[in-house]
């Protein structure tokens, strides 16, 4: 990941509902849950739900898979891995963290 994708990727997770959302997913697993189940639980209206999804699709921290007519988001583990990474290779390069 370079500088611009981590700010971006930040960002999205910088907003309560997306972090919700996001955090909903990854507890779910790697199966994913469909849009639906994510309105229902999280209690958000459907058009905000939609925009946040987007957002998070468009830098990657979801994936959508399309099953007969249900939408199932997916998380995106490995760019959580990448954010994570990135943060910690180049943001804590150099200083030691007492245990």
């Amino acid at each position: 990941m370079d500088h611009e994708q981590v700010a971006a990727s930040l960002a999205e997770l910088g907003n309560s509902h997306r972090l919700a959302i996001f955090r909903f997913l990854v507890k779910v697993g790697h199966g994913g849950v469909a849009v639906g189940d994510i309105q229902k639980e999280l209690d958000i209206p459907a058009s905000t739900l939609s925009h946040h999804i987007a957002r998070m699709k468009s830098v990657g921290f979801i994936r959508q898979e399309k099953h007969s007519r249900t939408i199932i988001c997916i998380p995106e583990y490995q760019h959580l891995e990448n954010l994570i990474s990135f943060l910690r290779e180049e943001c804590c390069a150099g200083i030691k963290i007492k245990d």
